[in-house]
């Protein structure tokens, strides 16, 4: 007895690998925005002698690396869903042994 073996495949069009590069293309930008920040800001303080400059160093940095995620965070939702959305049409493929 043959089994038939459905396997879904979808293509994507121009303007879905458009999307899904911008989408990979600004992770990678923010992943590399965070750790060159957090970087950067550890290097500064380094040269700090005052304990309050050093506070204030640390509540800035802490401060920055969040408006950052959130940042990410919302940047990465919404050209996700674009992702997610123009993904192509649904082709089910059947495979008979």
């Amino acid at each position: 007895m043959p089994t038939v073996t459905r396997v879904e495949k979808r293509k994507r069009g121009i303007i879905g690998w458009f999307f899904l590069l911008l989408f990979l293309g600004f992770n990678a930008l923010m992943l590399f925005a965070l750790i060159s920040g957090l970087g950067d800001a550890g290097q500064s303080m380094q040269g700090m002698t005052n304990e309050y400059e050093r506070a204030g160093a640390e509540v800035g940095t802490a401060l920055g690396a969040m408006m950052l995620i959130m940042i990410w965070a919302a940047g990465a939702l919404i050209l996700g869903l674009f992702v997610m959305f123009t993904r192509g049409k649904k082709i089910i493929v059947e495979t008979s042994d």
